[in-house]
């Protein structure tokens, strides 16, 4: 069998034919393994290129839970509750907020808000909490992850066809500060605001959550210095001899032995695979472009991608300023990047002396291609130049102990659950397999989390597994 792309979904993918003793080769055009989860290192320390963290699993992501019991991140369970291995779990302080001039904890505006905007706040949190509770005329939960086990109740799907923004509006929520932190979670997860996600996505936010531990409270996430980079490490490990990076997929032909074009471009040659099954593992315009069998080519023509820049910074001191001490996750109130999460916070060493911050920067400000368009015009030392301006803004402190930058754009880091898209025709769509092609990628799910792309990947595999058999 044949696995295109080496992003979660593809690993996942060939983790499971490994374990079921299938003979595949995994395809990555990249040089190295991880899609928009890898992460690279240097003299300091490992840092994350993208995604950095994984939420506790929730009681529907059945098969994240086996995962983590074999990395052993899930160590044990305790009265029904796993216990998470105290490394993973993010350490304290985990997030932190500059408001007016002072940093306070957590990410709920505190400072310069009225009693009227804080009754306001209870009372959203309050209606997440029955959200996450709710469950539809079909008895399953409203909101869930992975999302194809949510409610398919209509009226519950009907929050797909309008904006988060006109359902809050609806609501009567106004307030400054809890629309700020509703849009940053929005841009932080979605890569685009209120106005441009739908109002289901928003509530799935914060209501599909129910992970439990033992060990710690359902808030607390699962981090390493270099993000998810660590999960990706562990993935591939058991079949890294079966992995091609710098292997380009140009076409794949339908058939019952389907064909597919790689081309190696160290040796500036084209390699004709044929295989029983191919998994494709690859964002849904990438399959459209490369599938030549009109039959089962995909349509990606709905698919709406967000385009981010991350910054990895390198520092000679340790970032401070006043009021709350450094955290985990560091964010500006207002400010059009989103902050940045510390790569050293995970260190056992106390108190080091230099640490690297990855700086996230959804690119929301215009259309996405008109963004990707404005930021390729930039070239990396004007990206810089405004990535330490941003720094400087949170940290005037900082002045003179910036080492260097490092830059990757993301043109298509994620797809976007614009209005009526996660329960409309093209996803659904998305769906389909057409055997011997299958298809895993998160965007199938319409939101770009671990979970979903984890999960599409072992169940194209199964897939695969089921329709021939052993022989490859």
């Amino acid at each position: 069998m044949l696995v295109i792309g080496g992003g979660v979904s593809g690993l996942a993918a060939g983790l499971r034919l490994h374990d079921a003793g299938r003979d595949f080769l995994l395809a990555e055009m990249e040089d190295q393994v991880g899609g928009h989860s890898r992460s690279g290192t240097n003299a300091i320390t490992a840092f994350p290129w993208g995604a950095h963290y994984v939420p506790l699993p929730s009681e529907e992501s059945t098969e994240v839970r086996r995962l983590f019991e074999r990395l052993g991140i899930i160590t044990g369970y305790e009265k029904g509750l796993p216990i998470y291995d105290d490394y993973a779990l993010c350490a304290d302080p985990d997030e932190r907020l500059l408001m007016y001039g002072q940093w306070q904890e957590g990410l709920l505006p505190k400072l310069g808000v009225s009693k009227a905007e804080q009754a306001e706040h209870q009372r959203f949190f309050a209606q997440m909490e029955t959200f996450r509770n709710l469950r539809g005329q079909d008895g399953r939960r409203a909101f869930c992850i992975p999302i194809d086990a949510s409610s398919a109740d209509p009226a519950l799907r009907a929050l797909d066809r309008i904006s988060f923004a006109a359902w809050l509006e609806d609501q009567d929520y106004g307030g400054e500060h809890l629309l700020w932190l509703l849009d940053y979670s929005c841009r932080d997860d979605y890569g685009a605001g209120l106005a441009q996600v739908s109002a289901w996505a928003g509530i799935h936010y914060f209501a599909a959550r129910n992970g439990r531990a033992a060990n710690t409270d359902r808030e607390t996430v699962l981090t390493w210095p270099q993000g998810n980079g660590w999960l990706v490490e562990r993935l591939a490990a058991p079949f890294a001899g079966q992995i091609r990076t710098r292997a380009l997929a140009v076409g794949v032909q339908d058939g019952p032995r389907p064909l597919t074009n790689l081309y190696l471009p160290e040796e500036d040659t084209v390699l004709l695979v044929e295989s029983r099954a191919v998994i494709l593992a690859v964002p849904r315009f990438v399959a459209a472009r490369i599938v030549h069998s009109p039959a089962a080519r995909p349509d990606a023509g709905d698919f709406h991608y967000s385009p981010w820049l991350v910054a990895n910074i390198s520092l000679d001191r340790l970032p401070a300023g006043p009021g709350a001490e450094l955290a985990w996750d560091n964010v500006a109130y207002g400010q059009s990047m989103l902050g940045y999460v510390v790569a050293t916070h995970q260190h056992l060493a106390m108190n080091p002396r230099q640490t690297v911050i990855t700086a996230y920067w959804p690119l929301d400000h215009l259309p996405p291609a008109a963004a990707r368009a404005e930021a390729l015009a930039r070239n990396g030392e004007t990206w810089k130049t405004l990535i330490a301006q941003e720094i400087l803004r949170m940290h005037p402190e900082l002045a003179g102990a910036i080492r260097r930058i490092d830059l990757r754009l993301w043109g298509h880091a994620m797809v976007r659950p614009v209005p009526g898209f996660i329960w409309g025709k093209a996803r659904q769509q998305a769906l389909q397999d057409h055997p011997p092609l299958f298809f895993a990628h998160s965007d199938m799910a319409g939101i770009s989390i671990f979970e979903e792309a984890y999960t599409y990947g072992i169940r194209a595999a199964d897939a695969a597994i089921r329709h021939g058999p052993h022989p490859t």
